[in-house]
């Protein structure tokens, strides 16, 4: 990896900004934060812009923003639930290898002591300089969900909500929690969504049984977030249009997708992104231990889970368990099988979930004064470099 205390000047690229695309671009990087961004032909080589910074030829690729992946439960085989530093090491260097600069480390349903040992070792991981992708916070996905639609969550842990863990869960780790998963509809839920939006933290739907009235009185309280919409929620129909009716027409919420071939039909991609606008809908992993692993057998929170051909699946009842995705490969099925453009692509995995999370005056745009945190694509989006906080990786 190259100092992030170094001065670089990355040129020739197709850089991908909030305002549009600039052809011939350049990005200037010093002491881990872009310093200068603009058109090749406004650099003057007597000027210290481009005389004291050395210099990366990009010519005939793009320069797009870091991803951001809100949902991600592990890889490399091994798991945020169980992963001690090396584990945790692993996890951020293998989805760091495919695109992502920064991560929610996601849990499963489980215990309240195997919830708090998590974000304690996560806490302990973000207190200290992270070579790969940098851990932003925690996604809490359950574990008061709804058992119809327990999914890949352990039903022995589903439970109805406790105030008291997030009291407990605040006080000790303030700030690290950023999204919390749950059902709305069960009781005691819209309580907890108002103390989780109460203490900064993005509530969201999802392993629910909630029907349209109930998510739109959710967002009422304060959700905001639905994760791998179609998946474990209530479907949509024209007269009961169910928890995926209330997410894709309403605005507050933000919408996640699994773009993997598996979870979501590429009509029903098409579908989030012409009703959410590119704008609002956020592209996730959600990748478990077997991500970057050859096919066999595996654990995902305590429940067998077998891989065939890159798919995990529950022995119990076949049913899809997390993903073997990476976020370079959903960027490039949105570009290649849904046609979405690359910019806009860019913004579902970069942008949109850097606001979300309230992290965009820092990461999710290549902006003078924002980490840079950076990648170098090239024609067939393949990954040439990739720039964490200024370091070449």
């Amino acid at each position: 990896m190259s100092d992030a205390s170094g001065e670089f000047l990355v040129v020739g690229g197709r850089v991908v900004t909030p305002s549009g695309v600039i052809e011939q671009g350049y990005i200037r990087i010093k002491d881990g934060l872009i310093a200068a961004i603009g058109a090749v032909t406004d650099l003057d080589g007597s000027e210290p812009l481009a005389s004291s910074a050395e210099r990366i030829d990009a010519r005939g690729n793009w320069l797009v923003p870091g991803f951001i992946d809100v949902h991600v439960h592990g890889g490399a085989n091994h798991d945020f639930m169980d992963a001690d530093e090396e584990g945790i090491k692993a996890i951020t260097k293998f989805h760091a290898s495919n695109g992502t600069t920064s991560l929610l480390a996601t849990t499963l349903t489980a215990s309240r002591e195997d919830l708090t040992a998590v974000l304690e070792r996560v806490s302990s991981y973000m207190s200290q300089p992270m070579d790969y992708a940098q851990i932003v916070g925690v996604h809490l996905e359950g574990p008061f969900v709804n058992v119809k639609w327990k999914g890949a969550q352990n039903p022995a842990y589903i439970l109805p909500p406790q105030p008291e863990w997030l009291d407990e869960w605040v006080s000790r780790f303030p700030g690290v929690i950023k999204i919390q998963t749950l059902a709305p509809e069960i009781e005691g839920s819209l309580e907890y969504i108002e103390k989780l939006a109460s203490n900064g933290i993005v509530p969201s739907c999802g392993h629910t049984d909630a029907t349209y009235d109930q998510i739109v009185a959710a967002a009422d309280h304060g959700l905001r977030h639905a994760v791998h919409t179609f998946n474990a929620m209530t479907p949509l129909h024209h007269r009961n249009p169910g928890t995926v009716g209330a997410v894709l027409t309403d605005d507050r919420i933000t919408a996640e997708v699994i773009a993997d071939g598996h979870h979501v039909h590429p009509a029903g991609v098409k579908l989030i992104t012409r009703a959410k606008g590119t704008h609002n809908v956020i592209l996730v992993t959600d990748a478990m231990a077997a991500a970057g692993m050859p096919d066999g057998d595996y654990d995902l929170g305590g429940l067998p889970v077998y891989m065939k051909c890159g798919v995990a699946r529950l022995k119990e009842n076949d049913s899809l368990a997390g993903s073997t995705l990476t976020m370079i490969s959903a960027v490039r099925y949105l570009v290649n099988v849904i046609g979405v453009p690359l910019e806009e692509a860019s913004r579902m995995a970069s942008a949109n979930p850097a606001r979300q999370l309230g992290l965009d005056g820092q990461i999710g745009t290549l902006e003078v004064g924002k980490k840079a945190d950076f990648l170098q694509l090239d024609v067939s989006l393949e990954i040439q470099s990739a720039w964490i906080g200024g370091r070449k990786q």
